[in-house]
This record gives C-alpha cells, sequence and structure tokens, in this order.
C-alpha cells in the first residue's frame, strides 16, 4: 500500500482520522508504525498528502491528516465488452492503477449473456479493488463504473452524455494505426474514450456503430490478446501518447 485512502467522511473536523480495518494492519503489521510515524494518505476523489500517526492502541490507528491538492484526474475513459468473471477480477485493480475516469461495461456478440449475472458487478465487491489499484499508484480518482447490457442503446443514445467531448479509439487486431498516431495531434488535456473489445474481437456491425459514432481504428498487432492483456498495453499506450503530445 503505497497510499492510504479514506473517505472523506471518515476525517472528523480536527482533521483526524482513526482505522481498525486493514488498513490499520497494513500500518502496524507491514509499515511498522508508531506515535510521529509519517505516512502517505489520500481522501478518495480529493487531495493526497501526508499524516502523522498520533496514537496506536489495540489494532487502531489515529492520524492527523494534511491534505494538498488533488493529482490530476485520469484523462482516459474505457468502453469495455464485458470479460470473463475471473478476467474481469483481475482487471479492476490494474484499470484503476493504470488510471481510467469512467468504466463503461457493454454486451457484445461474443459477450456470454450469464457474464451479467456475476457479483464482481457490484460496488461492494469492486470498489475495494480499484482502491487496492488506487492506493498502488499513488491516485485518488475512483473510476465511475456503469453497466450497459445493450450495446447499441449505449452508443447511440447515452454516450454522448457519458463522454461528450473525447477522442474515442476502438481496438482492434490487425492493420491500423498505432495509438501515437492516431493521438499525435490530440489538443491538450484532450479526453480519450478508448473501447476495448470480447476476446474474440469485436463483430462487424459493432464496429460499424462504433465508426459511425466517431470512433477511429487503433491497433497494436495481429495477435488477439486476453481482454485484460489488451485493456493494461492499451491504457499504457494512450496514457504515454497524452504525455508525449
Amino acid at each position: 500500500m503505497n497510499l492510504l485512502l479514506f473517505q472523506p467522511g471518515e476525517l472528523d473536523a480536527g482533521a483526524a482520522l482513526t482505522v481498525a480495518d486493514g488498513r490499520a494492519r497494513h500500518l502496524l503489521d507491514v509499515l511498522h508504525v508508531g506515535p510521529g510515524s509519517e505516512v502517505r494518505v489520500g481522501a478518495v476523489d480529493g487531495g493526497i498528502g501526508t499524516a502523522s500517526v498520533i496514537a496506536v492502541d489495540a489494532g487502531r490507528v489515529t492520524l492527523r491528516c494534511r491534505l494538498g491538492d488533488p493529482p490530476p484526474r485520469p484523462r482516459v475513459d474505457l468502453l469495455l465488452a464485458l470479460p470473463r468473471p475471473k478476467v474481469l477480477r483481475r482487471l479492476w485493480a490494474q484499470l484503476a492503477a493504470l488510471g481510467v475516469g469512467r468504466v463503461m461495461l457493454t454486451n457484445a456478440e461474443r459477450v456470454e449473456r450469464n457474464y451479467f449475472d456475476t457479483h464482481l458487478l457490484t460496488p461492494a465487491v469492486y470498489e475495494p479493488l480499484l482502491l487496492e489499484g488506487l492506493q498502488q499508484a499513488r491516485d485518488t480518482w475512483m473510476p465511475r463504473v456503469t453497466v450497459h447490457r445493450q450495446f447499441r442503446r449505449l452508443v447511440e443514445d447515452e454516450l454522448d452524455a457519458l463522454c461528450p467531448a473525447a477522442i474515442r479509439l476502438v481496438a482492434e487486431p490487425g492493420e491500423a494505426p498505432r495509438v501515437s498516431r492516431a493521438l499525435a495531434h490530440a489538443p491538450p488535456e484532450a479526453r480519450v474514450l478508448l473501447a476495448v473489445g470480447p476476446e474474440g474481437g469485436w463483430n462487424a456491425f459493432e464496429l460499424s456503430q462504433l465508426e459511425a459514432h466517431r470512433f477511429t481504428r487503433v491497433g497494436m498487432q495481429a495477435r488477439t490478446l486476453r481482454s485484460d492483456t489488451a485493456c493494461v498495453a492499451l491504457l499504457t499506450l494512450v496514457h504515454d501518447a497524452l504525455a508525449a503530445g
């Protein structure tokens, strides 16, 4: 844990924070803190800074927090065809660590319908995994997650409201421009919406729908990758291209 995250409501009027859960165990058993120790802290969707340990008692740790400005909000959003549940479990923390502002999970022809019944789509399950990724990356911005069972409705009717002013890219194996080329002239502070399909790829209709709504094809190589591998690689390339621009 490279950053201790807390909900803003956990902080009292005197900027004191008391933890008695897994965070406290990590502070005590891994970091071996005691009164006077300094740790990095952040408020979810808020500022980041440091805190001094002021008391340790029976598995409880109390800290006095000093927060600065929030880190920059990730400039990348992800439209992802819902992967297999075990792949999705692996992805949650990685997506938060890499940095995404929004995750939109949607249907596709090659998505099994029973994937939508997984408990991994409930906030009580995925939010701790997202927090794990944020703490790893020292970020505070919790990705916004929405689930869309109807692909066509999402693309035609909902996407403009969710991501109104983004550069839109759709990843597809095969011959397609590289991410760096597609983003070579991205305006400063531009947001990017990246669409990643199921492991078998988008079908022809889905690709045509995306391209009809301002998505540009990008690719890495001819290989067909697993959803988690493709997401990690593509998000890394998008962030790198934005930083270079």
